[in-house]
């Protein structure tokens, strides 16, 4: 029984992560801002800044799923499971988000997508491995890092991308609130050696994806 319930797991994670990675993704709730605000007003070169910036985000978003997609997996508790699950749907809205304003910048997203993907499911399987407490506590500082990203982000946007900027803010506040519930849920605090890790990665993550 326990093999069966082990291969039907993997099955769903493989199903979970072709979709994720090479299915167009489909949001539930409309992308915020205006569809034609900030796109003609660009310059070619803030079209470009705006366009690097949204697939770093694009591929941030895509590795959310991933961690959480693997905590889930690996979770211990049910109600552990569905917090997670319930995160990785709302992320699933930010990646269309994300995905609709890259098309509408006239770019594409990461081509390292797929790797992406890979790393950050194993990672968050691993966190989980640890127990509930440090796969939430996992999430409370992955959402910690992100929203911290997203500063940075809002800071470089053209003035004129008011669409990016409405897509960014919304993911932002979106992002506080699933660190927070995380947080609630009992997540602990990671050690610093492991946040420093995760900083690190997250640097090679972005850095990349802003160019290839």
């Amino acid at each position: 029984m326990e093999s069966g319930r082990s291969i039907d797991a993997a099955i769903t994670a493989l199903d979970r992560a072709l979709r994720a990675v090479f299915a167009p993704a489909r949001a539930v709730r409309p992308v915020p801002g205006n569809p034609v605000g900030g796109a003609a007003e660009l310059t070619a070169a803030q079209q470009r800044e705006s366009a690097a910036l949204m697939r770093v985000n694009h591929s941030g978003e895509l590795a959310a799923q991933a961690l959480y997609h693997g905590q889930a997996m690996v979770a211990r508790s049910a109600a552990t499971r569905a917090l997670l699950m319930e995160a990785a749907r709302a992320e699933n809205d930010h990646l269309a988000w994300c995905e609709t304003r890259l098309a509408e910048l006239g770019a594409r997203p990461s081509l390292l997508n797929p790797l992406w993907y890979a790393g950050s499911f194993a990672i968050g399987a691993l966190a989980a491995l640890a127990g509930d407490k440090t796969s939430l506590g996992f999430v409370v500082e992955t959402e910690r890092q992100v929203e911290r990203h997203l500063d940075g982000h809002l800071g470089r946007l053209p003035v004129g991308d008011s669409r990016s900027r409405a897509i960014l803010e919304t993911m932002r506040a979106e992002e506080v609130a699933h660190g927070a519930t995380a947080a609630a849920a009992g997540g602990g605090r990671l050690p610093e050696p492991v946040r420093a890790l995760m900083r690190q990665t997250a640097r090679v993550m972005t850095g990349t994806a802003y160019w290839v």
